[in-house]
């Protein structure tokens, strides 16, 4: 990876998370600004496994998957913006707070997630996440995140 990176997609993605099918919520990232924000894609179809129990009749995206895909997010910008001390290391998802779910997330839908860095203090990143389906808010939240 060259360091102007502004996209990634899947496989470039692949190589940074140690997620893996059927965990990996983020498709391609659209945009980023290293140490400020991100902007990444989830793409929801009904061959997801979650909607064959989240609800057969009714199929709506859990939201701890959403703040799962936030979080993945937030770590794609962690290691894009501390590659030298990050390295190798799993970026750990360590508390969430002001959790607001906005809308209903379904097959079909497009996710924007929207990145933002709030603070970051040594081995700790204070983020603000936000995710969007055809610009409306669906959920947002305030993530940390820390490297071992």
């Amino acid at each position: 990876m060259s360091d102007n990176i502004t996209q990634l997609d899947i496989i470039e993605i692949l190589k940074l998370l140690p997620h893996r099918y059927p965990f990996v919520l983020v498709d391609r990232v659209i945009d980023v600004v290293p140490g400020e924000s991100l902007q990444a894609l989830k793409n929801v179809t009904i061959n997801e496994p979650f909607f064959q129990g989240h609800f057969p009749t009714e199929p709506v995206m859990p939201g701890v998957l959403i703040m799962e895909g936030m979080a993945q997010a937030g770590a794609l910008l962690a290691y894009i913006t501390e590659k030298e001390k990050v390295g190798n290391n799993l970026v750990y998802f360590a508390g969430m707070d002001k959790v607001r779910f906005r809308r209903k997330i379904v097959p079909g839908d497009q996710i924007v997630f929207d990145i933002r860095v709030l603070k970051r203090k040594s081995k700790l990143f204070k983020l603000t996440g936000k995710a969007y389906v055809d610009e409306t808010l669906a959920a947002e939240a305030e993530l940390m995140a820390t490297f071992s």
